[in-house]
């Protein structure tokens, strides 16, 4: 249990420094240090990540740092695609949707390496890309269990026309959104199929989480967000080429 929450707190500390990556972190952690079933641990890295980038979006949200426009834009096409991706993985296999997360996690680790984000400066409003991007996110976020935040956050900015401080505040909040509506949809299903959710487990990797935004909330005043995204990325790759191997095994 050791392991689960120094994973808990580096999945909080990485969605408040950067505004996404946190629940690519999730899975593994669940799956691998705590040992739960696939369908299970995608389900409950919703309903962690979920929470967490809630609570964590409050500081953000006091601090005027959270664009309601684009909440609305990317975040209602993302619950609806939310939906229907929770919906669609009752048709493929675990294994599958363990593979498709894995390529999502080179995706990120890729968009995380080259910082577009970061480097673009703020366009103009695209409201018909925002709007597909929000639907596509959240189909994604419905499938694998990831609150699609290493997507969301260069949307909003190459898209969004916004500066990169609010999105990483709007991406939480968006992240909740979909998070929330993914849980609900996998917790019928799953519940239909007499499986059981370990509260005790996913309580204490919320909790963990939160200590972790916290921290990381102070630090990243501090930490040069460039140099903490090439890190991340080299993570990422190392986790999915861990997760491939596993599935291999």
């Amino acid at each position: 249990m050791i392991q689960a929450i120094i994973g808990a707190l580096l999945i909080g500390f990485v969605l408040s420094v950067l505004g996404s990556g946190g629940s690519i972190l999730t899975v593994p952690v669940l799956l691998y240090l705590i040992g739960m079933q696939a369908e299970l641990a995608i389900a409950s890295s919703l309903c962690i990540v979920g929470a967490i980038s809630l609570i964590s979006s409050i500081g953000f949200i006091k601090q005027k740092k959270v664009s309601w426009p684009h909440v609305f834009l990317f975040g209602l096409p993302g619950m609806a695609g939310t939906y229907l991706g929770a919906w669609t993985s009752t048709f493929v296999t675990s294994d599958i949707q363990l593979m498709v997360f894995v390529m999502l996690m080179l995706i990120g680790a890729v968009m995380m390496w080259r910082n577009q984000s970061s480097r673009c400066k703020a366009g103009e409003l695209n409201i018909v890309k925002i709007l597909s991007q929000g639907l596509a996110v959240g189909v994604v976020t419905g499938f694998v269990g990831v609150g699609g935040g290493f997507l969301i956050v260069p949307a909003l900015v190459l898209l969004g026309g916004i500066e990169m401080w609010l999105a990483i505040g709007t991406s939480l909040v968006i992240i909740a959104m979909n998070s929330l509506v993914g849980f609900v949809k996998y917790y019928s299903l799953l519940s239909n199929k007499g499986l059981e959710f370990d509260w005790s487990v996913i309580a204490i990797m919320i909790a963990g989480g939160l200590v972790g935004s916290i921290a990381g909330q102070w630090i990243s005043q501090y930490l040069p967000k460039a140099i903490l995204q090439k890190i991340f990325a080299v993570f990422l790759v190392m986790m999915a080429l861990f997760m491939l191997s596993k599935s291999i095994i």
